[in-house]
């Protein structure tokens, strides 16, 4: 496993501590051992910089990639060099004999509510994005599981209380989809991913309350810092060019 605080399991907390996750649910369909190498924040250069070695070294027969989301948020991003970075990583474990499965992204301003700028904002980063990983699996041939066509997947059940993590049912359906691509290529998976949830941590309102009021707000002020003049410069690019127009011709283009 490879990538960023959702590949950790964050959003999906077990009752004695710590976090299970799409990694260890889908190690179990498997039957196999999960060697995580993910850690939260990572970016997709740090999945190359950082991770990768450490994947490497693992000899694993599979892998599954779920990173981008950081860098949609950051002022430097840079599809040209996240796609490099992105491509060194899935041909490095094909290389070695791995089927890597990736991940296209949702939407993700219709889950985590914010003014309309940063919608529009972080709505194209993610086009960009998505153009990125478009391009790597043409190059690659490697398999993908489309968040935005899984069923449910906006639904508010599938996500946890800060909505930018998936909840146990999100990293369910995570598993499952990683799990049908894998079958795809080959790979037994002799016990499939049940959608029914147990063993999770289930968080109240008072929960909700509390991580708006405590990290939700904080969060985005944070981020909005890089965002924000991202989203200006959208709404000005917008009173010049007709409603019709495009905002750029190549979505790898421009950070």
């Amino acid at each position: 496993m490879l990538g960023d605080s959702t590949t950790v399991g964050i959003g999906d907390p077990l009752p004695g501590g710590g976090w299970r996750g799409v990694g260890v649910l889908l190690a179990a369909a498997l039957g196999a051992e999960v060697h995580n190498a993910s850690a939260p924040g990572a970016r997709i250069g740090d999945v190359r910089a950082k991770q990768l070695p450490l994947a490497l070294a693992a000899e694993p027969e599979a892998a599954v990639v779920i990173a981008g989301m950081n860098d949609t948020l950051r002022s430097d991003f840079d599809p040209v060099a996240m796609r490099a970075d992105l491509a060194h990583v899935v041909t490095s474990l094909q290389a070695r004999g791995a089927v890597v499965v990736l991940v296209r992204f949702h939407d993700h301003a219709r889950v985590f509510r914010m003014p309309a700028s940063l919608r529009r904002a972080l709505r194209t980063r993610i086009t960009r994005l998505n153009a990125v990983i478009d391009a790597v699996v043409a190059d690659t041939g490697a398999p993908l599981v489309d968040l935005d066509l899984v069923p449910g997947a906006y639904d508010p059940v599938t996500w946890s209380v800060d909505r930018l993590h998936p909840s146990e049912l999100g990293h369910r359906m995570l598993a499952k989809g990683f799990a049908e691509q894998l079958a795809g290529r080959g790979c037994a998976v002799p016990t499939p991913v049940s959608l029914v949830c147990e063993g999770g941590l289930r968080a109240g309102p008072l929960a909700h309350v509390a991580w708006l009021l405590l990290k939700g707000i904080p969060w985005l002020c944070k981020r909005g810092g890089d965002l924000v003049p991202y989203a200006l410069g959208i709404m000005l690019r917008g009173r010049r060019h007709s409603p019709c127009g495009q905002l750029d011709a190549d979505p790898l283009a421009h950070p």
